[in-house]
């Protein structure tokens, strides 16, 4: 079944829905946001039954948002738990701790950010919440002089981020002092089937402009990502699976992954795939998997086949985050058609209120391998060619 939520479903997902008969749960805010009366529409109370009755049952939310919904009314079975260690980046790891003894991270509350002793924490470090998403409030902290600096953003992100997301999603209480390892970072989606082990659907390199970067700009995927790395990846998907005893039970996943090959968690993010149907959706545009259906049918993909096809492809994400340095209140609209235009091959756009979630949309593209023009010309832009401010009177 699915759990449908707040802030975005993408038509793709609403199709996929429809198409395969997949029951989704009637909450008020699916309603909300679904008007189609002719989808398998449970009640809340039949969607309890079934659950309760048969806790194998496979569940997908395509938002965090419900994560509070299901430790109601699923507070019987695992996911509750499940949930919480994962959503919590400390207690995810004093979980894997052991199994990644070498690696620094300190937890601290929100109000004594400025009272730490940071000259006993190594540089270069990165600073989040420890309940977060899409990389608000996240930092990299290079030396003392810069991390002054780095806690006056801090607090106005803060500020900016109250109301927006419920605290399940992001809860800005408590953060987390991370190591910073040097490497290339990857994203995951996944699941773990019934016997526990991973089924890897897609893997994206998250691309950065400088070492300072830790923004969400650009993820891509294609086959040399794929055939590279999924091995080291599907051994450490094993590593926390087992763990945290998961079954049928999706995720997306990010790491870091050194020059020796070594591979260090950033986060497991529960029952969901990329935030706002990123990644989930970028799947079928790139190698033809439905990766909702995939989860909900346990099926698996034919590698082989899939990159027979798709040899000299990269498909990648782009994330339209504001960092033009005007405030939204400043912007009138976004020129999404001028934005089309400078790429060959757009694949699909979504667009975004930015007003409400900080961002303008995603567009996911295909290049050639080899050819990064356009994804190092977007990479590297403050989008203030395609906004448009209001008139000052």
């Amino acid at each position: 079944m699915i759990i449908i939520d707040k802030p975005y479903v993408s038509n793709f997902l609403i199709t996929t829905i429809k198409e395969n008969n997949i029951q989704i749960i009637s909450t008020t805010n699916a309603r909300e946001m679904i008007k189609d009366e002719s989808l398998s529409w449970i009640s809340e109370k039949e969607a309890r039954y079934i659950f309760d009755n048969d806790p194998e049952t496979r569940v997908y939310t395509n938002s965090e948002n419900s994560i509070s919904w299901i430790e109601k009314n699923f507070s019987s079975s695992d996911l509750p738990t499940q949930i919480n260690i994962f959503k919590n980046k400390i207690k995810f790891r004093e979980l894997i701790k052991d199994s990644f003894p070498d690696y620094f991270f300190l937890g601290t509350k929100y109000s004594d950010l400025r009272k730490i002793i940071i000259e006993g924490i190594k540089f270069p470090f990165i600073i989040k919440p420890a309940v977060g998403f899409f990389s608000l409030a996240v930092h990299k902290v290079d030396d003392i002089r810069q991390w002054n600096k780095v806690l006056d953003k801090i607090e106005t992100e803060v500020e900016q981020l109250k109301g927006i997301y419920p605290k399940e999603v992001v809860d800005i209480t408590d953060f987390i002092f991370e190591e910073y390892i040097e490497g290339e970072e990857y994203a995951i989606d996944c699941y773990y089937d019934e016997k526990g082990e991973p089924v890897i659907l897609n893997i994206l390199h998250h691309i950065f402009s400088s070492e300072s970067d830790v923004s969400d700009r650009i993820y891509s995927t294609s086959k040399e990502i794929m055939e590279k790395y999924s091995n080291v990846i599907q051994d450490f998907l094993i590593t926390i699976g087992t763990k945290t005893k998961l079954r049928n039970f999706p995720a997306h996943v990010e790491v870091r992954i050194g020059s020796n090959g070594k591979i260090v968690p950033i986060e497991v993010n529960p029952l969901r795939y990329g935030g706002l149907c990123t990644t989930g959706d970028i799947s079928w545009y790139a190698y033809g998997i439905n990766s909702y259906r995939y989860f909900l049918e346990n099926k698996k993909p034919d590698w082989k086949d899939i990159f027979s096809t798709r040899e000299d492809s990269k498909y990648s994400i782009i994330v339209l985050n504001n960092n033009s340095g005007f405030d939204e209140n400043e912007i009138d609209y976004f020129d999404y058609d001028l934005l089309l235009n400078d790429f060959k091959k757009p694949m699909s756009l979504r667009k975004i209120d930015f007003k409400k979630y900080l961002v303008f949309g995603f567009l996911f593209i295909e290049t050639t391998v080899g050819e990064d023009q356009e994804l190092n010309q977007i990479l590297t832009s403050d989008l203030r060619k395609y906004i448009k401010l209001k008139k000052k009177s």
